[in-house]
């Protein structure tokens, strides 16, 4: 059984994580990283990261 290291609250389901993306920078390619972190739906506190390939259109409006 997997647990927050914060609250210890059990995290067993897909609900109990929440993954928010952060801030995405272009790069040269014209294309943006989607950044986006894991976090514990309980208490909030980041358990883990990673980066989820690249925005359609680099990001641009």
């Amino acid at each position: 059984m997997v647990h927050c290291p914060d609250c210890e609250t059990s995290l067993e389901t897909a609900d109990d994580i929440e993954f928010v993306e952060v801030d995405a920078v272009t790069g040269f390619i014209k294309a943006s990283k989607r950044f986006y972190t894991a976090n514990c739906a309980a208490c909030g506190v980041t358990i883990g990261s990673g980066v989820a390939g690249a925005k359609s259109n680099g990001g641009a409006a």
